[in-house]
């Protein structure tokens, strides 16, 4: 699995395990958001938003062994981040549907698809470079008590 979760040690309290498991999915989204923001790796958004989904579901599951109103907040920011990896990640399967629908690559449509995606990473890379550039990783430890 992923997520780390062979790190996670038996034995250990709910809150303990929520704790470890909340640190472990966050070290893995901010491996995630450092592997989207280069270029190259066309699975790299699918990545973060199955780190991004992870996450969120540790912290809506584990919500009261957080500081009050924390876990929500960064919800709430990874929401939206979400939304604008899912935007990308739905060009790239329409893509790849047309083009097994046999869409010629030189076709209006796809060329559209393809512009409407590369402004979307753009924004989404400018996203995460911020994300990373203010030291959220660090701060989102901190005010999760990690």
């Amino acid at each position: 699995m992923k997520t780390g979760a062979r790190d996670l040690r038996p034995g250990l309290s709910i809150r303990k395990h929520a704790l470890q498991l909340a640190s472990v999915l966050l070290r893995r989204f901010a491996f995630e958001v450092n592997r989207t923001a280069k270029p190259g790796d066309p699975e790299a958004i699918h990545d973060l938003r199955v780190s991004i989904r992870r996450l969120t579901h540790c912290l809506r599951l584990f919500e009261r062994f957080f500081p009050r109103g924390e876990a929500k907040e960064i919800r709430r920011d990874l929401k939206a981040l979400m939304t604008q990896a899912a935007q990308i990640r739905n060009r790239d399967v329409a893509i790849d549907l047309l083009h097994r629908a046999g869409i010629r690559p030189a076709s209006a449509i796809l060329a559209s698809m393809e512009q409407e995606r590369k402004h979307g990473r753009r924004q989404l890379v400018e996203s995460l470079k911020r994300w990373s550039h203010r030291g959220s990783f660090k701060k989102w430890r901190s005010r999760l008590d990690l």
